[in-house]
């Protein structure tokens, strides 16, 4: 019923007509088309500069606003104004906005280098509604036939700049003469010179003189630099005092009868002014502030200090005062800095139903957050959790008591910079720096076991370049995983090499003590144009083992039942772990995105470790994965055991190859719509009994990679983005060779995943 009153309200609308609201003798604006024979400019790099578009259409839906405009009468009750609201008045065809289009659009064809181009209209009217085709000549393009420059006549330090950094050649000899790219040429020019201590500076010190009298569509360029008229606009800068005030209220500055209450700190070579009752440590100030005396001036360098304090959880406000001084004849930038206090608490409760597998449960959880425990930006939390499950699906029945809880602790801390020795003092002025320490325990109680996990971790984080490198490094990080109680009937049936030994591996009682590095980079810079191909890139690698294996050599360990050296009494885990990520992103348009990626990882268990620790192994299938596959339901390789039911120990491997090509296209300001196709598959390192057809060959894994193809439609509400995916299998490798392009014998029931997701999914 609730169904049919919705297809029913849908067709409603559509069935409205749509000029029903359009005056006598007006034409509502029902298509514009762009014919354009120009390469340089497509009917979608035009459509912007059009000065009247028909009313907004949806998917499917057609011009739903309209329809929905159009069906109330005069009156005004409540169901009409929501309709009214809702809706979107007819949009009235127009001969003035229709020259003036055509202006705009020949103006731009001028901006790309088509000095000649024609524009024409053609108008449909028909029924009370106009078609306009807007026909577009672009004829020859005015080319760059020489391109130079006369900065080093009238500066030869800023020509030196510019031409160590190659951004000179704004344009190159033969490209079309392009009014966009000598501007972004003028953006970048002058973001270098802001950098290098030119603060006055602006692009419009920068001019092209072009000479189109050369040759028939040619153009020669000549970029200058005027002559400056003010003195200073060719001044180079250094910082000079930096004072910074440390949430000092207005109330206080403004009174001088009050200043007996401030103290004025000298740290290093910043003057810090704060009350008595501080509110953050001199030196936390300092390792977030990279405006300092002498320093060259730098746009970036402000960029990273607002950052650097505001995204400290304890600052509300930052603000940045600049001033140019003279001072024996030097050019000084005073900086004065005020950071305000924000809320230092943070307190949040949770209470889930859960619903898994059948399994009626609760969960809850509760976090306390201080966010300037130490008085210099740390952020302190504490986490509590609890999980309580009673199993009723039909697959309990053989379980000796039909419930589970799960409870457990985790204590953060993280400081905004860098703890490092003093060798490593270059990285401590980094932006977006910090080091973090976690300790955590778990506890998993059921008749059958329960299953403790205690972890410690370290952290140091930072970036460079302008943010666009990322460094983590996690020097220390441990996890004990304890099994103190195990029911006769658990061991049997999992605690068996001879049944499942990568099972048993992750449920034995091990230790994992591991060292990560991971980099990522992106061409994506603040401050900067984007790219016309941005893209992302990630790399990292992870060992395990090694701390244990020194203490082993030095004859500190003994061995267990099972043959694996013990550290401290448990056994260890050894393994070594890479992992590499690139994700590029080609925007044709505002609304059309082609997004790429591909993802390779491998790791390898070694010496104490005969497998993987489970929490370390590869899956496949899942919302970031190969979509026609719900998560840990692909692999390895053509492994495949229906009678074991929901075989998550078995479908997860020690290799992960990801590719995707994902189009996405842009419906409305929320609504976008994704068509994407996945290929990859997991494998195993090793040819393990219990995992037959997961070794990875290299003369077969190619006819192993699974494949899905679908659509998907995401909401994007700026601060979070809601994803739905849809997936379809192409080529199962889990089924008999022959049988596996099931693309062309689809089964919606054993073919088709859905996928809910929060992001995009690379």
């Amino acid at each position: 019923m609730k169904y049919s009153f919705c297809i029913f309200l849908v067709l409603l609308l559509i069935s409205c007509d749509a000029t029903k609201k359009v005056p006598s003798g007006s034409y509502l604006l029902n298509k514009v088309e762009i014919d354009t024979d120009t390469k340089g400019a497509s009917e979608s790099d035009l459509k912007p500069y059009l000065r009247q578009k028909p009313n907004s259409s949806m998917f499917i839906f057609g011009k739903i606003k309209l329809h929905a405009y159009n069906i109330p009468e005069n009156d005004s009750t409540w169901l009409n104004r929501q309709f009214l609201k809702f809706g979107e008045p007819p949009v009235l065809y127009s001969d003035r906005l229709t020259g003036l289009s055509m202006e705009q659009i020949r103006l731009q064809l001028g901006n790309k280098g088509y000095l000649n181009a024609e524009v024409d209209t053609v108008v449909d009217k028909k029924d009370r509604k106009a078609s306009v085709t807007y026909k577009v000549t672009g004829n020859d393009p005015y080319l760059v036939r020489t391109f130079r420059d006369s900065i080093y006549s009238v500066d030869s330090t800023i020509y030196k700049i510019l031409d160590e950094k190659k951004l000179l050649n704004v344009i190159k000899e033969g490209d079309a003469f392009d009014l966009e790219v000598l501007e972004n040429g003028r953006i970048k020019i002058t973001n270098e010179l802001r950098n290098n201590g030119y603060y006055n500076f602006s692009k419009e010190n920068f001019y092209f003189l072009a000479d189109t009298t050369v040759g028939t569509h040619q153009v020669d360029l000549t970029l200058g630099l005027n002559n400056p008229t003010d003195s200073t606009l060719h001044s180079s800068y250094r910082f000079g005092e930096v004072i910074v005030n440390n949430g000092v209220s207005s109330t206080i500055l403004q009174d001088s009868s009050k200043h007996y209450l401030l103290d004025t700190v000298q740290y290093r070579d910043v003057k810090v002014v704060q009350e008595r009752d501080k509110f953050m440590r001199p030196a936390a100030i300092f390792y977030n502030t990279f405006i300092r005396p002498t320093r060259v001036y730098s746009d970036q360098l402000v960029e990273r200090t607002y950052s650097s304090l505001n995204r400290l959880g304890s600052v509300s406000q930052t603000a940045i005062n600049l001033t140019p001084v003279v001072v024996n004849d030097s050019n000084y930038i005073n900086a004065n800095i005020s950071i305000y206090p924000g809320n230092m608490h943070f307190m949040q409760f949770g209470i889930d139903g859960t619903h898994a597998a059948g399994d009626l449960g609760i969960a809850t959880d509760a976090t306390y957050e201080h966010k300037n425990i130490l008085k210099g930006g740390e952020t302190f939390r504490i986490k509590l959790n609890g999980a309580y499950e009673f199993i009723t699906a039909s697959d309990s029945a053989s379980l000796i008591d039909k419930s589970y809880y799960e409870y457990g602790a985790e204590a953060f801390l993280s400081i905004p910079q860098l703890l490092l020795p003093w060798v490593m003092k270059q990285l401590r002025d980094q932006p977006s720096a910090s080091t973090e320490f976690s300790v955590g325990v778990n506890f998993q109680n059921r008749s059958e076991y329960l299953r403790q996990f205690f972890n410690l971790s370290s952290r140091l984080q930072w970036a460079r370049r302008n943010w666009q490198v990322t460094n983590v490094v996690e020097p220390l990080d441990i996890t004990y995983v304890r099994m103190p109680r195990m029911s006769e009937k658990f061991k049997n049936a999992y605690m068996n090499d001879s049944i499942n030994p990568i099972l048993k591996a992750s449920y034995e009682e091990q230790m994992i003590v591991r060292t990560a590095y991971n980099v990522s980079y992106t061409n994506v810079s603040s401050g900067q144009l984007p790219p016309r191909l941005p893209f992302r890139v990630r790399a990292g690698i992870e060992v395990a083992g090694y701390l244990p294996r020194i203490v082993a050599a030095m004859g500190g360990t003994r061995k267990n039942t099972s043959g694996r050296e013990m550290f401290l009494g448990i056994p260890y885990a050894e393994y070594v772990k890479t992992d590499f990520d690139f994700a590029p992103a080609y925007r044709w348009n505002d609304k059309n995105t082609l997004a790429g990626h591909i993802a390779l990882g491998m790791a390898y268990p070694y010496g104490n470790s005969i497998v993987l620790p489970f929490e370390k192994r590869y899956y496949g299938g899942g919302a970031n994965g190969v979509r026609g596959w719900s998560t840990r339901t692909l692999g390895p390789g053509t492994y495949n055991n229906d009678s074991l039911g929901y075989d998550f120990a078995n479908k997860t491997g020690d290799i992960k190859l990801d590719m995707s090509l994902e189009f996405r296209r842009k419906l409305t300001k929320l609504f976008e719509l994704a068509g994407f196709v996945d290929v990859g598959n997991v494998w195993t390192i090793k040819d393990y009994n219990s995992q037959p057809g997961g070794y990875f060959s290299w003369n077969s894994f190619y006819k192993e990679l699974a494949a899905a193809y679908g659509m998907g439609i995401r909401l994007d509400l700026n601060f979070l983005l809601l994803r739905v995916d849809l997936g379809m299998k192409a080529h199962n490798p889990a089924l008999p060779e022959g049988q596996r392009w099931t693309i062309f014998s689809p089964d919606f029931h054993r073919d088709f995943a859905f996928h809910f997701a929060i992001g995009y999914p690379f």
